[in-house]
């Protein structure tokens, strides 16, 4: 066995004739644990949080979607069509409309957008699965799916044929109206539905079928506002080249990462800015373990002599205490992961936190996670063991 590290885990795991190094030991070994456990446990949190809302990314937003580059329309032509079956990876797509609109129930109003959609939108984003009350949309009549936000503000309820909901869209034109009536196109609708995805998503939208949308903006019948695509999973990146090349500048192509690019940058630099945190406190902690390291070399240092006369080199000794102070933020390592694993595992399972009284706290384990906390501890624990096993010197063991 090497020789060094023998006699670091002699030291490690024997008690000190002096009281005070082992309560000092015991709060380094403590620190430790608890650092890298906060540090696991946040960093577990924030994988959560992004997975749960992926979770709703992928309700309610498409693998790829098309715009255009030169306004808020554009006709999708039999060519455009024959471009997306003919793309590798492209499973199927959606023509949409979305453009903001003013809701009218009984006395009751409210401006969301609306959300024209064709027949073949649940082939791409699967929201009728997020239905709680009625049905899907009627394509043969003027139906609607209300968000649940909007379904409470405006009192709407399903199926209720006395009171339809009424959709107001401004006219186009430059020209001053005298006649308020004239300024508006209108349409009644029939909520069929009500569904719920988040609080943000939930007042925003009320779907329709697509022609009904056309209609009320005065569309044609190939004009729309996008193309929502869905993709195999690995084929997405490629499918968005081949697209762009194919379609060229008068189209913008953008991936579901892209379509929400803001909420990304926020969550990675909320996850960053947390982890230099932690790291600041762990590195706090790996202070004990230095001051822990040290106060082992002055109460060994008639052990140190004796090996040094024994024939063992600086380098050796040195060596020792390197070993000790790592064998130290390993053991916490160990402790802290270990501890994190089970308090995920048991959040997960029995829900002690909730965010709602429906909705438990995400936390997710994550090979990548672990791998970043072990590094961090590993390094800070090397370099804490080189400053305290620098003091060695050979004025201190001759």
């Amino acid at each position: 066995m090497n020789f060094s590290l023998y006699i670091a885990k002699r030291y490690l795991f024997s008690k000190s004739s002096n009281n005070a190094i082992n309560i000092i030991t015991k709060i380094a070994s403590i620190g430790t644990v608890l650092g890298s456990l906060a540090l696991f446990l946040v960093l577990s949190v924030f994988s959560g949080l992004q997975t749960f809302s992926n979770k709703f990314l992928n309700a309610t937003d498409p693998d790829i979607r098309i715009t255009s580059t030169l306004g808020k329309s554009f006709d999708c032509t039999d060519s455009i069509q024959n471009i997306l079956l003919s793309t590798k990876g492209v499973i199927a797509f959606s023509k949409v409309i979305e453009e903001r609109a003013f809701f009218k129930h009984k006395k009751k109003e409210h401006i969301a957008y609306i959300k024209g959609v064709d027949r073949n939108y649940t082939n791409v984003i699967r929201i009728d699965t997020l239905i709680y009350s009625g049905q899907w949309l009627d394509f043969d009549r003027n139906t609607a799916l209300v968000g649940n936000g909007i379904a409470n503000k405006l009192s709407i309820g399903i199926l209720n044929y006395g009171d339809p909901l009424t959709v107001l869209v401004p006219r186009p034109g430059k020209r001053y109206l005298t006649n308020p009536n004239k300024a508006f196109r209108q349409s009644n609708m029939q909520a069929v539905g009500v569904f719920s995805v988040s609080e943000e998503l939930d007042h925003k939208f009320v779907f329709t079928p697509l022609s009904v949308s056309q209609k009320l903006f005065n569309y044609n019948k190939n004009q729309i506002s996008a193309v929502d695509i869905k993709t195999s999973p690995n084929l997405t990146r490629s499918s968005i080249q081949i697209l762009k090349k194919k379609l060229g500048d008068s189209y913008t192509i953008k991936s579901r990462e892209e379509l929400n690019s803001v909420f990304y940058k926020i969550l990675n630099t909320e996850k960053l800015v947390a982890y230099l945190i932690f790291t600041l406190v762990l590195i706090i902690a790996i202070f004990n373990v230095i001051g822990s390291i040290i106060m082992m070399i002055i109460d060994k240092k008639e052990n140190l002599v004796t090996l040094y006369n024994l024939g063992a080199s600086l380098k050796k000794i040195r060596r020792i205490f390197i070993y000790h102070g790592f064998l130290l933020t390993m053991g916490g390592l160990f402790m802290g992961t270990s501890l994190g694993s089970i308090l995920i595992f048991i959040q997960n399972k029995y829900h002690l936190f909730m965010i709602t009284p429906t909705i438990p706290y995400p936390i997710e384990f994550k090979m990548a996670n672990f791998f970043l906390v072990s590094i961090t501890i590993t390094l800070l624990g090397y370099f804490a063991a080189i400053i305290a096993s620098s003091k060695i010197s050979k004025e201190l063991i001759e």
